[in-house]
């Protein structure tokens, strides 16, 4: 493939691959959909190389074919929205957002770009940018709230967690440290929405717990918390649509929250 500065561009998209997954995915709320855009951005690279353009960071270059890509679409928003009630709402709700906002607002809080790489990267002035992300949150707080279950074994985390969704109009329905206390609290009370950590205080798994709690309950909107999130994103599996870094923002939290409650694809995977 091409060089560029003695360095290939597939040794520069290499590292860069889950994290353009993982803002590929939250963006569509579906796994397949946003892999395949993910994966058209690469066939767009192969086909004509110049389109990584050089002058640019290798991130904020691959993340511009990719929206290109995207906005040539049309950034479909499916009508049926997917297999159950829930997505068709949150669907729905999508297709009455203002174009871009919800871009902007991943581009920032969960891939921490500045504003100026995302105006790069939407190939617009970093004024409008900045004002899309404004609106973003504007809209979203408008059109989501719900009561959340929090699964954190760290007591200050979990505070902080707490503390930033009710921030945001939502209701937390209790902290679990453990799987086992998980799976008791969501039998006791109601939830719209699962926030979770990886590694549980006896050694349990969020994961294992999600699992669990959706085969009980249903399916439902769930965000994932890691301090490893490329374990997550190796593509060979089902993964989740909602992935948090640690160490966290309040804004990618807030966001992540935000988006999730538009879409109810919270995938049982497995590592």
């Amino acid at each position: 493939m091409t060089e560029l500065t003695g360095v290939s561009v597939a040794d520069q998209i290499g590292p860069l691959l889950p994290f353009l997954r993982r803002y590929a995915r939250a963006l569509t709320g579906s796994q397949d959909s946003g892999d395949a855009y993910a994966a058209a951005s690469l066939e767009a690279i192969l086909a004509d190389p110049a389109q990584f353009d050089a002058d640019l960071t290798p991130r904020v270059a691959l993340f511009r074919v990719f929206h290109g890509i995207w906005s040539t679409s049309g950034m479909p928003v499916d009508a049926d929205g997917g297999s159950s009630d829930i997505q068709s709402r949150a669907h729905a709700q999508l297709a009455r957002l203002t174009p871009n906002t919800r871009e902007a607002l991943l581009l920032r809080t969960v891939e921490e770009f500045s504003v100026s790489d995302i105006a790069a990267i939407m190939q617009i002035e970093p004024a409008e940018a900045q004002k899309l992300i404004d609106i973003a949150y504007e809209e979203m707080a408008r059109h989501t709230s719900g009561r959340i279950l929090i699964i954190e074994d760290e007591a200050i985390i979990a505070m902080d967690l707490e503390t930033m969704v009710t921030d945001l109009g939502h209701r937390v329905t209790g902290v679990a440290r453990t799987e086992t206390a998980a799976i008791d609290l969501a039998e006791r009370e109601p939830f719209d929405l699962i926030l979770s950590d990886i590694q549980l205080a006896d050694k349990s798994s969020g994961i294992d717990a999600v699992n669990r709690i959706i085969a009980q309950h249903g399916d439902c909107p769930v965000i994932f918390i890691t301090a490893f999130p490329e374990r997550l994103l190796t593509g060979k599996g089902p993964e989740p649509a909602f992935l948090i870094s640690k160490p966290y923002t309040e804004e990618q939290v807030k966001s992540a929250v935000s988006q999730a409650m538009f879409f109810a694809s919270s995938a049982v995977i497995e590592v």
